[in-house]
């Protein structure tokens, strides 16, 4: 197609997801209650008869006028985006896949099937560390100190958690890409695991939000598991190659092995003796042609 009709049709499938995300969200609005209670879950409540100071518990609050609306709006949004993810994201498979190969779409599935499941289980691992996470935090609280909460920033604490988690567990599957596509081998991969190790936990206790050790283990420990079945799963599709091409692993300037072994031959063809010449016959007449038709002469 031209590129006009290209961004048109880039146009109404971006529509259509905004539509689709617009919709969830206000459905979304009616249970925003029930959304900011399951996200702040979490946070270990204040009740009657508990110490308040010293980080036993928190107190939930809206600290200004506007929060109320701007934390429902934020969380219908997110709920919307999440809960129209499989219109969007069709509307985007619809406008790339015209473009792919039969393979490169096979590939594609393949790859979003194994990132939906391991994002989620990122999403989930979060969510379930997240009440000790808050709880080691709280308790650096000093005696008659309160911990009082803002909504909003839980709801940010919790969306930078999930999304770090979820994010984190794609590692695996982009090595996994690089390995499909031939430019990392297995056994390469696996020279690496020391400095992977090691980066892992240092981004481990980086990238999460929470300074404490829970965290970064429990972000860091499920990803070097991946990262060595990632490992594992390369190295058998690289013996799975190499059986179907002895030469998958040459780099492009560098020669194959050459096969210089003869083939045999089946029998003798049999050639016809041509015609000679009179010169070469020694006469110009059929009879000394003819008597030297299936022998050789003097010349050849």
């Amino acid at each position: 197609m031209p590129l006009a009709d290209h961004l048109r049709e880039l146009r109404n499938r971006l529509a259509k997801g905004m539509l689709a995300i617009t919709i969830v969200a206000i459905v979304a609005a009616f249970y925003s209650e029930q959304l900011m209670e399951f996200l702040a879950d979490p946070v270990p409540r204040c009740k009657e008869g508990m110490p308040t100071t010293g980080g036993e518990c928190a107190t939930v609050a809206y600290t200004d006028l506007l929060s109320p609306f701007t934390t429902t709006v934020k969380v219908s949004l997110m709920a919307g985006i999440i809960g129209a993810s499989p219109i969007w994201l069709y509307q985007l498979w619809a406008f790339v896949a015209p473009g792919l190969h039969k393979n490169e779409r096979k590939y594609t599935y393949a790859f979003v099937s194994a990132a939906v499941p391991l994002f989620l289980g990122g999403a989930w691992l979060a969510y379930v560390i997240m009440p000790v996470s808050i709880r080691v935090l709280l308790g650096i609280t000093p005696e008659g100190s309160e911990n009082i909460l803002p909504m909003d920033k839980i709801l940010d604490f919790s969306v930078r958690m999930v999304l770090v988690f979820g994010a984190s567990f794609e590692l695996p599957l982009l090595l996994v890409m690089l390995n499909m596509t031939g430019m990392v081998t297995g056994r390469r991969m696996l020279g690496w695991w020391r400095g992977v190790v090691m980066g892992v936990f240092v981004f481990g206790a980086v990238a999460t939000p929470t300074t404490d050790p829970v965290g970064m283990l429990a972000l860091a420990g499920p990803i070097v598991v991946l990262y060595f079945l990632a490992v594992g799963f390369s190295v058998l599709n690289d013996k799975r190659r190499r059986r179907a091409d002895p030469d998958a692993d040459l780099d492009d300037d560098e020669a194959s092995d050459l096969d210089l072994t003869p083939e045999p031959i089946n029998g003798n063809e049999p050639v016809r003796a041509a015609k000679a010449l009179p010169e070469q016959t020694g006469g110009s007449g059929s009879e000394s042609r003819g008597s030297r038709y299936n022998g050789y002469d003097d010349v050849t």
